[in-house]
């Protein structure tokens, strides 16, 4: 039998949780170099918000919002990569937390050069 736990209280998820699950995904994906430094703009949407090097997550009454900033490898397709995470961070916030991903943005800031900078 598959019977659904029996709800005792209130789980909360901070929105800090959201930006460390963001990250890890972030740098898991092979055409990233890493985030940008700089934080995000802020966005307009309205909810609760966490901040962290390169993200900016908000929980909303749609869902969670998530924007990020990379910068790519410089072998990397650009395209590919922002594309690719996009669904690996939407399917990772689904798959850990349980809440519903309204909208991903992956922002490509720079690409590193073999020098050890951005260009």
């Amino acid at each position: 039998m598959n019977e659904e736990p029996a709800v005792i209280g209130q789980v909360t998820i901070a929105p800090q949780v959201l930006t460390t699950i963001v990250r890890q995904t972030v740098l898991a994906n092979p055409g990233v170099q890493s985030l940008a430094a700089r934080s995000p703009r802020r966005s307009r949407r309205k909810g609760r918000r966490a901040e962290a090097p390169g993200i900016e997550v908000t929980i909303g009454d749609e869902g969670v919002a998530a924007v990020v900033h990379i910068i790519a490898k410089p072998d990397a397709n650009m395209m590919r990569a922002a594309v690719s995470l996009q669904d690996e961070i939407s399917r990772a916030i689904e798959l850990m937390t349980g809440l519903a991903v309204a909208d991903v943005s992956v922002f490509v800031d720079d690409v590193y050069s073999e020098s050890g900078d951005a260009t």
